[in-house]
């Protein structure tokens, strides 16, 4: 069973036990590099100004089709949140009062647990990405990066 699975049921938390239907596959096309190696260490959203620098590290042939990237100053990444529990229904969350469903909340707790952020862009070294704003756990498997798509334009367009 996998590591994921062993985190316990908070009070009040349902899961299902109905296998999960595969349908879909993805390619990971890298790896993020954090400071962060558990859950209780990583920040609930990351901070783009002040947070600490991050990597995102692109396999071959992957890093090439950055080409372009360093006009841009936000990017939105999405990421495999790979050690997260895929099957609960109501969750617990600490802060709250009660249980919520889990398409409620923001957690990585949820049936596909892909992970977005919204990072500020520092540079680009060869097939790596210098981000500040990520809030996900060292060795997260990297998805995919696109421009903000609130600001399509380059950043020396934008004026």
């Amino acid at each position: 069973m996998p590591e994921t699975l062993l985190q316990p049921l908070r009070p009040l938390e349902v899961a299902t036990d109905r296998p999960l239907r595969v349908d879909a596959a993805l390619t990971f096309i890298g790896v993020i590099r954090t400071p962060w190696k558990t859950r209780d260490e990583c920040p609930k959203q990351g901070d783009r100004e002040a947070g600490p620098e991050c990597r995102l590290e692109f396999e071959a042939p992957w890093g090439e089709a950055l080409d372009g990237i360093e006009r841009y100053t936000t990017l939105e990444v999405l990421y495999w949140l790979h050690r997260s529990r895929r099957d609960l229904i109501h969750q617990a969350p600490a802060h709250a009062g009660g249980t919520r469903g889990t398409f409620a909340l923001r957690s990585p707790i949820r049936p596909n647990p892909i992970g977005t952020s919204m990072v500020r862009l520092l540079r680009r070294e060869g097939s790596t990405l210098v981000v500040r704003g990520l809030d996900c756990l060292d060795g997260t498997p990297l998805v995919d990066v696109k421009p903000d798509r609130c600001r399509l334009e380059p950043a020396e367009a934008a004026g």
